[in-house]
């Protein structure tokens, strides 16, 4: 498995098992995820929850989005397709 480390955030990036599976459910592999994490829009929920969301020109269920928690790593909960922020 490779370690992916963020520099966006400084940290190590920690994918859950849960995570892992919808990532092979929805063809996300660690290079979008990461690309992902690097440069998709950010909106924390509060001081520690976050979705990191992005649209990808080759993909037709965007956006694609990243649930995580931002601490002292990079923790991915879960990733989704066809997300929209909440207002």
């Amino acid at each position: 498995m490779i370690t992916l480390v963020s520099s966006r955030f400084k940290g190590a990036i920690h994918i859950t098992a849960h995570a892992r599976k919808r990532m092979l459910e929805r063809s996300i592999d660690d290079k979008l995820l990461f690309d992902l994490i690097e440069t998709g829009e950010l909106k924390f929920k509060d001081d520690k929850h976050a979705w990191i969301a992005k649209f990808y020109e080759d993909r037709d269920d965007n956006l694609i989005c990243a649930a995580v928690v931002v601490d002292q790593a990079v923790i991915v909960k879960t990733v989704m397709f066809h997300f929209s922020f909440e207002d």
